[in-house]
């Protein structure tokens, strides 16, 4: 559906994805579903609502993945930062 949104996971993305890097796909995921590059002024609110809730989520599923095969043997998380997790939904639709 979206040809521009890459793999953030190892080792697909050689270094660990950043939330820009996760925001940037939500964006284009919004972008691609809602039919809009830009939204209008009166949708503005819950286009960038979705763009929130989508890198959340993002997170979320980056953070619980497991990696098999990693350099030592063991399962590894695809994305460590547990805390920007739990930070990312109380950002609000204004972040960015």
């Amino acid at each position: 559906m979206c040809r521009s949104i890459k793999t953030l996971r190892p080792p697909a993305l050689p270094e660990e994805a950043t939330e820009e890097d996760m925001r940037a796909a939500a964006l284009q995921y919004v972008r691609k579903v809602s039919g809009f590059r830009a939204p209008a002024a009166h949708n503005r609110e819950v286009f960038d609502r979705a763009v929130d809730e989508i890198t959340a989520a993002t997170m979320k599923l980056l953070g619980g993945l497991e990696i098999r095969g990693s350099a030592h043997g063991h399962a590894a998380p695809a994305h460590a930062s547990a805390h920007a997790v739990d930070a990312a939904p109380a950002r609000g639709a204004s972040g960015g």
